[in-house]
Protein backbone atom coordinates (compact mmCIF):
# COMPACT_ATOMS: atom_id res chain seq x y z
CA UNK A 1 0.00 0.00 0.00
CA UNK A 2 1.47 3.31 -1.12
CA UNK A 3 1.67 5.97 1.56
CA UNK A 4 2.79 9.57 1.25
CA UNK A 5 3.05 11.63 4.41
CA UNK A 6 3.73 15.37 4.20
CA UNK A 7 5.04 17.61 6.94
CA UNK A 8 6.59 21.04 7.35
CA UNK A 9 3.77 23.42 6.52
CA UNK A 10 3.03 26.48 8.62
CA UNK A 11 2.58 30.24 8.66
CA UNK A 12 5.29 32.70 7.67
CA UNK A 13 5.58 36.31 6.63
CA UNK A 14 6.27 37.30 3.05
CA UNK A 15 9.93 36.81 2.23
CA UNK A 16 10.28 33.92 4.64
CA UNK A 17 11.09 30.27 4.02
CA UNK A 18 9.60 26.86 4.70
CA UNK A 19 10.73 23.34 3.93
CA UNK A 20 8.17 20.64 3.20
CA UNK A 21 8.90 16.92 3.47
CA UNK A 22 7.15 13.94 1.91
CA UNK A 23 7.99 10.49 3.25
CA UNK A 24 7.06 7.71 0.83
CA UNK A 25 6.54 4.02 1.42
CA UNK A 26 4.95 1.00 -0.21
CA UNK A 27 6.41 1.14 -3.75
CA UNK A 28 9.63 1.41 -5.75
CA UNK A 29 10.54 4.96 -4.85
CA UNK A 30 13.14 5.62 -7.52
CA UNK A 31 10.92 4.46 -10.40
CA UNK A 32 8.24 7.01 -9.74
CA UNK A 33 7.91 10.69 -10.41
CA UNK A 34 7.48 12.59 -7.16
CA UNK A 35 5.80 15.97 -7.27
CA UNK A 36 4.41 18.80 -5.22
CA UNK A 37 1.07 20.32 -6.10
CA UNK A 38 -0.78 23.13 -4.41
CA UNK A 39 -4.38 24.18 -4.25
CA UNK A 40 -5.66 27.54 -3.05
CA UNK A 41 -9.32 28.03 -2.08
CA UNK A 42 -11.49 28.23 -5.18
CA UNK A 43 -8.66 27.28 -7.54
CA UNK A 44 -7.53 24.16 -9.31
CA UNK A 45 -4.60 21.99 -8.27
CA UNK A 46 -1.33 23.42 -9.64
CA UNK A 47 1.82 21.36 -10.12
CA UNK A 48 4.71 23.41 -8.76
CA UNK A 49 7.71 21.04 -8.78
CA UNK A 50 8.55 17.49 -9.74
CA UNK A 51 11.50 15.13 -9.60
CA UNK A 52 12.48 11.68 -10.80
CA UNK A 53 14.61 10.42 -7.90
CA UNK A 54 16.16 7.77 -10.14
CA UNK A 55 18.07 10.29 -12.28
CA UNK A 56 17.45 13.60 -10.49
CA UNK A 57 15.53 15.21 -13.35
CA UNK A 58 13.49 18.14 -12.06
CA UNK A 59 10.71 20.44 -13.19
CA UNK A 60 9.46 23.75 -11.83
CA UNK A 61 6.41 25.80 -12.66
CA UNK A 62 7.24 29.32 -13.81
CA UNK A 63 5.47 30.72 -10.76
CA UNK A 64 8.06 29.19 -8.39
CA UNK A 65 11.19 28.94 -10.54
CA UNK A 66 14.18 30.44 -8.77
CA UNK A 67 12.43 30.40 -5.38
CA UNK A 68 11.55 26.73 -4.76
CA UNK A 69 13.89 23.75 -4.86
CA UNK A 70 12.83 20.11 -4.96
CA UNK A 71 15.26 17.49 -3.73
CA UNK A 72 15.29 13.91 -2.51
CA UNK A 73 16.99 11.58 -0.08
CA UNK A 74 16.92 8.08 -1.51
CA UNK A 75 18.06 6.50 1.75
CA UNK A 76 15.02 7.96 3.51
CA UNK A 77 12.57 7.66 0.58
CA UNK A 78 11.79 11.31 1.19
CA UNK A 79 11.27 14.25 -1.13
CA UNK A 80 11.65 17.84 0.01
CA UNK A 81 10.43 21.21 -1.20
CA UNK A 82 12.51 24.14 -0.02
CA UNK A 83 10.48 27.31 -0.44
CA UNK A 84 12.27 30.65 -0.23
CA UNK A 85 11.15 34.24 -0.82
CA UNK A 86 7.58 33.21 -0.11
CA UNK A 87 4.77 35.44 -1.33
CA UNK A 88 1.15 35.73 -0.17
CA UNK A 89 0.09 34.12 -3.45
CA UNK A 90 1.97 30.97 -2.42
CA UNK A 91 -0.68 30.42 0.26
CA UNK A 92 -2.32 27.05 -0.41
CA UNK A 93 -2.65 23.46 0.69
CA UNK A 94 0.43 21.65 -0.58
CA UNK A 95 0.16 18.01 -1.63
CA UNK A 96 2.82 15.41 -2.36
CA UNK A 97 2.04 13.07 -5.24
CA UNK A 98 3.67 10.05 -6.86
CA UNK A 99 3.16 8.03 -10.04
CA UNK A 100 5.29 6.43 -12.73
CA UNK A 101 3.27 8.34 -15.34
CA UNK A 102 4.40 11.77 -14.12
CA UNK A 103 5.72 14.10 -16.82
CA UNK A 104 6.30 17.77 -17.48
CA UNK A 105 4.37 19.99 -17.23
CA UNK A 106 2.80 18.41 -14.18
CA UNK A 107 -0.82 17.32 -14.43
CA UNK A 108 -2.79 16.17 -11.42
CA UNK A 109 -4.60 13.58 -13.55
CA UNK A 110 -1.28 11.75 -14.11
CA UNK A 111 -0.82 11.03 -10.41
CA UNK A 112 -2.55 8.19 -8.63
CA UNK A 113 -1.02 8.52 -5.19
CA UNK A 114 -1.51 11.54 -2.95
CA UNK A 115 -0.67 12.62 0.55
CA UNK A 116 -3.10 14.28 2.91
CA UNK A 117 -1.71 17.78 2.35
CA UNK A 118 -0.02 20.37 4.50
CA UNK A 119 -1.12 24.00 4.77
CA UNK A 120 1.20 26.87 3.88
CA UNK A 121 0.07 30.39 4.76
CA UNK A 122 2.08 33.46 3.81
CA UNK A 123 1.07 36.79 5.26
CA UNK A 124 1.96 40.18 3.82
Amino acid sequence: QVQLVESGGGSVQAGGSLKLSCAASGYTYSANCMAWFRQAPGKGREGVAGIYPGDGTTYYADSVKGRFTISHDNAKNTVYLQMNSLKPEDTAMYYCAADERGSWPLKASDFGYWGQGTQVTVSS
